[in-house]
């Protein structure tokens, strides 16, 4: 190689060294410390750990793991941390009459018979003094409840009040001990579609090992949602529900459901699914309505409804789309006396719109006795607003009559048939029923029609009929209207 040769290789190894050093020397740098020689008088270095490497440019690793750690501090987070603490697992364990179903089973299965079951479900603690929201199928015909805590505590409870139509019930827990955390209740009124939900309860928690609640997450899905449910006793339905695609799934019914800022908006009550799990369709029931309801039920133990003596249904006409049209009026209703007639079109109550007959039924759930309401309704193409004045249902006013020690009866009039949508034309409606009495298999809102082939025209003769069969030993074999169906209860009245 020629001298000019080895100067040109020898510059360009140099020019090289310059860019490396410029590039990778502060990383360099601060990696490795040349070691002071015994007569140098500087500090000694700071001893390396892992977290004090730093490259050129990049971010301190604790810094990073700081910023992710807040992130996940998310809204979500936020609010289950809120409200966790006061949802609560509900067991319960019931008593249930058994009916025969074929007639090989009635040759076994003596007249009375119960079995008992176990049942799950969640809550929440609305009251610092011990009260519990729930749904009503949850503790219905429990004869004991077990409320337990996320931090492990059991309580018994009692229920403080039901009611069967919202599907709610609140319970009084007993011998409180310590504190306890209480569920921030929001409103309903303002709901937007899309915003997050998050449904929290113990769904099948018999399977958990312990009580913390069970968070899932998803948006409000839609609002105003009336649901027609089949049961076993015919059909039933839900009415003004929020609609979510949070998991609720069995065991989470009557726990709430919440937003964003950790205020509870909903009972969750319901799913739709094939299977008995979620597929996206859940519902609850809005917290305003729980919050009026449980009022109620802490003052009186049960529920004011109102009457305002009409009745809708729907009608579909061809270019015109559906319309909700007064079918019967009661004559001295509140509705006859506001001015409504058979034959108009119901539009807007309350200020919201009417689209079904089952909008109509899920404003009057919010109507109060005494408060006016106004409705516009059209005839012959011209619409008009009534001021509708509620009143107190007529099975609450009518004349009580007892019956033996477990039945309290009243007798059918045209405004209770009004009232409770009753086919039967003469009977009596059971009102109130002692536990005995259920446990045969029948409730309140019963009407008894027929007695051992004697048909019931008024209250009176049914308690008489029941008073003459005690004590022979002739079974009592009673026929009922429920539901707009007749069915059969047969038992024994012992002296």
């Amino acid at each position: 190689m020629s001298h000019v040769m080895r100067v040109r290789l020898r510059n360009a190894l140099l020019f090289c060294t310059v860019l490396a050093l410029g590039a990778f020397g502060p990383a360099l740098a601060g990696r490795f410390v040349p070691h002071a020689d015994a007569g140098d008088a500087g500090p000694a270095p700071a001893p390396e750990t892992r977290d004090s490497v730093v490259f050129a440019g990049a971010a301190p690793v604790d810094t990073a793991m700081q910023d992710i750690a807040a992130e996940r501090r998310t809204a979500i987070v936020r609010a289950a941390e809120r409200v966790a603490p006061a949802v609560v697992s509900v067991s319960v364990v019931r008593r249930e009459a058994v009916q025969p179903r074929t007639l090989l089973e009635s040759m076994f299965i003596p007249p009375g018979a119960v079995r008992e079951s176990e049942g799950l479900g969640s809550g929440s603690i609305i009251d610092a003094r011990g009260l519990v929201l729930t749904n009503e199928h949850v503790v219905r015909g429990a004869t004991e409840i077990i409320v337990t805590l996320r931090d492990g505590r059991q309580f018994n409870a009692t229920v403080a009040g039901s009611d069967e139509v919202t599907d709610l019930a609140l319970l009084r827990l007993r011998d409180i001990t310590g504190t306890l955390p209480v569920a921030p209740l929001g409103t309903s009124r303002d709901l937007l579609v899309g915003e997050w939900a998050i449904a929290i309860g113990n769904p099948y928690g018999y399977l958990l090992s312990n009580a913390e609640p069970t968070v899932t997450a998803g948006v409000i899905s839609g609002v105003n949602r009336n649901i027609i449910q089949s049961g076993g006793d015919g059909s039933g339905y839900y009415l003004d529900m929020i609609q979510t695609d949070a998991s609720i799934n069995p065991g989470n019914s009557g726990g709430p459901l919440v937003n964003a800022l950790g205020q509870v908006i909903g009972v969750n009550s319901s799913i739709i699914s094939g299977a008995g799990g979620s597929i996206g369709l859940g519902f609850a029931i809005p917290i305003d309505r729980a919050k009026r309801i449980a009022a109620d039920l802490l003052t009186d133990g049960k529920v004011r409804r109102v009457w305002v003596g009409a009745d809708v249904e729907d009608e579909v006409h061809a270019g015109r789309g559906r319309m909700v049209r007064v079918a019967r009026v009661t004559p001295g209703s509140p509705a006859a006396a506001a001015g409504l007639r058979e034959g108009m079109v119901v539009e807007r109550v309350m200020g919201r719109v009417v689209r079904s007959a089952l909008d109509w039924e899920a404003h009057l759930l919010d109507a109060r006795v005494g408060e006016p309401f106004e409705v516009i309704a059209s005839e012959n193409g011209r619409s008009r607003t009534l001021r509708v004045s509620p009143q107190d249902l007529p099975s609450i006013s009518a004349d009580r009559v007892q019956a033996l020690d477990d039945f309290t009866l009243v007798t059918l009039s045209p405004a209770i048939r009004s009232e409770r949508r009753i086919r039967s034309e003469n009977g009596a409606l059971i009102v109130r029923l002692t536990d005995a009495a259920r446990r045969i298999g029948l409730r309140e809102g019963d009407v008894i029609v027929d007695i051992n082939r004697n048909g019931i025209e008024t209250a009176e003769q049914a308690a008489s009929i029941l008073t003459r069969l005690r004590g022979t030993g002739i079974a009592v074999r009673m026929t009922i209207e429920r539901g707009g169906q007749l069915r059969s209860v047969s038992f024994d009245i012992r002296g």
